[in-house]
């Protein structure tokens, strides 16, 4: 029988999408996950990364996770604060930012994101969410979005019930129509896989598997027919310096999920 893993299919989500950073200079970063693996990836191996908060915190270099955009520890540590205004218009919708990290409640096959409502109809909806936030600006404008959600049949779906997010709309050449300027979702990292889409057709396929999970696993969490990529590989588990600095950050004790 095999060990059990050292670490949680949270974590294992969390070090994947600090990775995917080594190369980005700046960072619009969403609070929870998204904020893990950004301010993980900048203790790690991006010390001059970036991270650019909602609230128009700009270089912020927390010590403790922040609690929300308006956490004081962000303009405290951040090497300028600006009006939320100059954040959207001067850095965010000119085409300045390099990754957007979003997480939503839906994703759909074409990578379109929820954090509206759930349910058929939008003035009765099952389960109202938070809403759009900056999200729509990110998908759009950021050169490159990566998304970070647990996988499972109520978040991967056919179609989500409200668009708040475009990834790749319905398809190839829908973000060119609607003047779309960043590139849209590269990567959806989950805490079973990485999924990318699809060079021709758009739609998101699996191209990692994390340790210990196989494809039915995943295809079966997932809403729609999920296909694989043709090389298929294994994502590299979590080094022990990996894991020591995102239990340190997020004062983890013990590896329970």
């Amino acid at each position: 029988m095999s060990a059990e893993p050292s670490w949680t299919p949270t974590e294992m989500m969390t070090v994947v999408a600090a990775r995917a950073l080594a190369e980005a200079t700046t960072c619009f970063v969403g609070i929870g996950a998204p904020s893990t693996a950004a301010n993980l990836a900048r203790r790690l191996h991006a010390p001059e990364l970036v991270l650019i908060y909602e609230s128009g915190t700009i270089g912020a270099r927390p010590s403790t996770l922040p609690l929300s955009i308006g956490d004081g520890e962000l303009a405290a540590t951040a090497d300028t604060v600006v009006s939320v205004p100059e954040v959207f218009n001067y850095w965010l919708q000119a085409g300045r930012i390099d990754v957007g990290f979003l997480g939503a409640a839906q994703i759909d096959r074409y990578a379109n994101l929820n954090s509206t409502v759930i349910g058929d109809d939008y003035r009765r909806p099952a389960v109202r969410l938070p809403g759009a936030g900056g999200a729509p600006e990110i998908a759009a404008s950021c050169r490159e979005v990566f998304i970070m959600v647990k996988h499972g049949r109520r978040t991967f779906v056919p179609q989500v019930d409200f668009v708040t997010s475009v990834g790749y709309g319905d398809g190839p050449g829908a973000r060119e129509r609607l003047g779309l300027r960043g590139r849209g979702p590269v990567r959806v990292i989950t805490d079973l896989a990485v999924l990318t889409p699809d060079p021709d057709s758009c739609e998101l396929r699996l191209d990692q598997l994390h340790p210990g999970v196989s494809l039915p696993e995943v295809q079966a969490a997932t809403g729609w027919p999920l296909a694989a990529g043709d090389d298929v590989t294994e994502t590299d588990p979590p080094t022990e310096q990996e894991l020591r600095l995102l239990r340190e950050l997020t004062g983890a004790t013990d590896v329970d999920d």
